[in-house]
């Protein structure tokens, strides 16, 4: 194992012959002309926010996944109901981190007037969140504009299933014009976070639908402690860490190894390690945790990138729940 100097200039080596790819219509440095204190404005809040309260740091993550995935990143999942936008993103899965980006954005606010959208505002949190959980950082291009619209109608076609396959996994995210390498580093996002037993219980008791008996792929000593916090008729009120033996408000690549021992929570985790392929990529990150941080942080990026707003297109938003409009 490299000492931990040693480890920081090789990630920041392989994190900029990856960032080298990313999409040429987003800008690193982006407002260093028009606010030259926007992305340290996000940094401080972000840390604050999570120093506060440590499980907001998966909170901001998902919120950006869910941004770039249903419309791109436009800032989409953060508007409330209008006239406009009756039923939005929002209304269809209960996300944490709304109040916690109104709190960013007012940061931001404080320092440059309607200058930075809501989307790079997510961006550049959810890039500041790893910063803080995993004890790694990346530069992160800006310049997207915020979105006018939303719909939870979207959310469906676009946010991959808790019970997918590997082969469904990979068209998704390939819709997206993502990897499969981008696919197994990205998941390592699993290491934090909570869950509703809803989300596990098919996995644990047999249904005819999905299992007709416990699932296989789960660690029956796992699967024995899963069932006695998630009696078979709990309901989805109760959470449970994401992963086995590692702190839920830790990203690490601790989920890989996680993966090899069959405690994971989702069919969409397990199914990784039934490809030989991803199999590969899931013992790659579980043996080296720098190489792991730069393949998360390329494909951060390259998520940044799905579908942006840019130039003139969209608007900035003077609040991120709300268009300017107002309608």
């Amino acid at each position: 194992m490299a000492t931990s100097a040693c480890q920081g200039l090789l990630l920041m080596a392989l994190v900029a012959a990856v960032l080298s790819t990313a999409s040429g219509t987003l800008q690193y440095d982006f407002y260093s002309y028009s606010c030259p204190r926007a992305e340290e404005a996000v940094r401080n809040a972000t840390v604050k926010i999570i120093s506060e309260d440590r499980t907001m740091g998966a909170a901001l993550v998902r919120l950006f996944f869910h941004d770039c995935f249903v419309k791109g990143c436009d800032a989409s999942i953060l508007l409330d109901e209008s006239n406009s936008n009756p039923q939005p993103e929002k209304l269809a899965i209960p996300l944490r981190g709304y109040d916690a980006v109104n709190t960013i954005k007012a940061a931001v606010e404080a320092v440059c007037v309607r200058n930075v959208s809501c989307a790079d505002i997510l961006a550049y949190a959810a890039r500041d969140s790893a910063m803080v959980t995993g004890g790694f950082t990346f530069a992160m291009p800006g310049g997207r504009r915020d979105g006018l619209g939303s719909d939870l109608s979207d959310i469906p076609a676009n946010i991959p299933s808790p019970s997918m396959q590997v082969q469904d996994l990979t068209k998704s995210f390939g819709a997206k014009g993502l990897s499969t390498l981008d696919l197994v580093a990205l998941s390592g996002a699993h290491s934090l976070g909570q869950t509703h037993c809803s989300f596990v219980t098919p996995r644990l008791y047999p249904t005819p639908r999905l299992y007709p008996t416990v699932d296989p792929t789960l660690n029956a000593t796992y699967a024995g402690k899963l069932r006695s916090f998630c009696p078979q008729n709990s309901g989805g009120g109760k959470v449970l860490n994401n992963n086995n033996v590692t702190d839920p408000n830790v990203l690490s690549n601790q989920y890989y190894r996680n993966l090899g021992t069959g405690e994971v929570l989702f069919t969409s985790d397990q199914t990784l390690t039934s490809d030989a392929g991803t199999a590969k990529m899931v013992l790659d990150n579980a043996a080296s945790p720098v190489m792991w941080m730069a393949k998360f942080a390329g494909a951060m990026v390259k998520m940044g990138g799905i579908q942006v707003l840019t130039g003139t297109q969209g608007e900035v938003r003077k609040v991120c729940g709300a268009t300017n409009s107002g309608s």
